[in-house]
């Protein structure tokens, strides 16, 4: 059976606070290990209200702390916003307290607005420029220690912590490739580019002592719920968020509206349904059509599934009826 993971963005509901926010990331997480999902990764956002995993290594270790077998990581940090050493520091220091269940993806968006951006220090310049080159010099501080090498991250040398690549467009496709590195793409916001992006980054693969094949993890959506109803209604808070985004407000996670179309304009709509092309949402039958679908056209060696969803039980039926899905493809 093929892989099925989970992308959380530990989202703050509306009238709630971040600590609310990530103590139910942390059952959600836990929810997940007990369903056999292999891992849970957390994604870096700043300045958005209704996200709680800014400091994402941070909340990687609390999600950790409280798991026992599910890997756990980053979808991803935006290594342009950092230098390399601190995040080799930051997740080296990961993996000696969980060894084995630690997943470092890297992206190279600011993840977040321009302003802020700057805020965070970061060279815009050139920051996109200078990734290919600051994945190198991280991946050279997880190797072991040459004698003369003088700057070693402590811990993290010679602890090889399994990087990944992130994307939503042709660049880090390549670049995975050429560093033979596993590559997720980030279909559940940005679907023109998953297959040119997907044959892009196997046909350019080159083995590498981390991977000697391509191994590609797109996301997707899915809002599974015991009845088409009420899986479109919970899935309306995710379309309110997206919404939100075209119209440049960031807010707390909205609940869920009997009538989305009431919400948004008939061009919003167009908008926001493009940019969730690889949306699933219904029952387990409706899931398990669609996911059929998807993956016959993406032949994928793993899923990650990501939504928004305000009510917490809702969102733990959801990952439920997905791991029973998975049994049928």
């Amino acid at each position: 059976m093929i892989p099925f993971s989970i992308l959380d963005l530990a989202p703050i509901i509306a009238g709630a606070t971040a600590s609310d926010a990530l103590r139910q990331t942390l059952a959600f997480a836990q929810h997940a290990e007990g369903l056999g999902y292999r891992r849970f990764w957390l994604a870096e956002h700043h300045n958005m209200a209704g996200i709680a995993s800014a400091a994402t290594a941070v909340v990687v270790g609390h999600v950790a702390g409280g798991t026992k077998t599910i890997r756990v990581g980053s979808g991803g940090v935006m290594l342009p916003n950092h230098a390399p050493l601190v995040i080799a520091e930051q997740f080296g220091t990961l993996e000696s307290l969980f060894p084995g269940r630690i997943d470092l993806g890297l992206g190279r968006a600011p993840g977040t607005d321009m302003l802020t951006a700057h805020a965070l220090r970061r060279d815009l310049g050139t920051a996109a420029d200078q990734f290919p080159q600051e994945v190198a010099e991280l991946q050279g501080y997880f190797e072991p220690a040459d004698p003369s090498q003088f700057v070693r991250a402590v811990p993290g040398t010679g602890l090889r912590v399994p990087i990944w690549l992130l994307g939503s467009s042709l660049f880090s496709a390549q670049l995975a490739a050429e560093r033979g590195l596993p590559f997720a793409f980030a279909s559940h916001f940005a679907p023109d580019d998953l297959m040119r992006a997907l044959e892009v980054y196997r046909r350019g693969f080159k083995p590498s002592r981390q991977l000697d094949r391509p191994y590609v993890m797109p996301t997707v959506v899915v809002v599974a719920a015991d009845t088409d109803r009420d899986a479109r209604r919970q899935f309306t808070s995710h379309l309110q968020a997206f919404t939100n985004i075209t119209r440049g407000k960031r807010g707390q996670l909205p609940p869920p509206i009997d009538d989305i179309d009431e919400y948004w304009s008939p061009v919003e709509k167009v908008q926001v349904q493009h940019r969730l092309r690889y949306a699933f949402v219904g029952t387990a039958d409706a899931i398990a059509r669609q996911l059929r679908t998807f993956i016959t056209d993406t032949a994928p060696d793993e899923v990650m599934f990501t939504a928004h969803f305000y009510d917490q039980t809702a969102r733990l039926r959801s990952i439920e009826i997905l791991a029973s899905v998975r049994e049928r493809l």
